[in-house]
């Protein structure tokens, strides 16, 4: 089990959006990066073609895991995830609160 996965509110601590919050678009488990709303913007220059207009677009670059962290679902404060085992199933906890973490 991941600790980020997609559908997770997520707090940035390190890079030019330090302390933004954002919701997790996708995981790349492979290059332990992820896509976040809002989070690590780029502008591209794309080509036109018949289904989609040319110019500049601006689109969410992948982040690295290590400068995100799950944001408390309590006080929505960065926090660390730890594991519980409830009945049979394996849940997520923030390590902050210790409420279990719904994704």
């Amino acid at each position: 089990m991941q600790k980020i996965r997609k559908g997770d509110k997520v707090v940035v601590l390190a890079g030019k959006d330090k302390g933004r919050t954002g919701e997790v678009l996708s995981v790349l488990p492979k290059e332990d990066k992820a896509v976040v709303r809002g989070v690590n913007q780029v502008r591209r220059h794309q080509k036109q073609s018949q289904s989609q207009e040319g110019g500049i677009i601006t689109k969410e670059a992948p982040i690295h895991l290590s400068n995100l962290a799950i944001a408390d679902p309590k006080d929505g404060k960065p926090t660390r995830v730890g594991f519980r085992v409830d009945g049979d199933k394996k849940v997520r906890i923030a390590k902050r609160s210790g409420e279990v973490i719904n994704g």
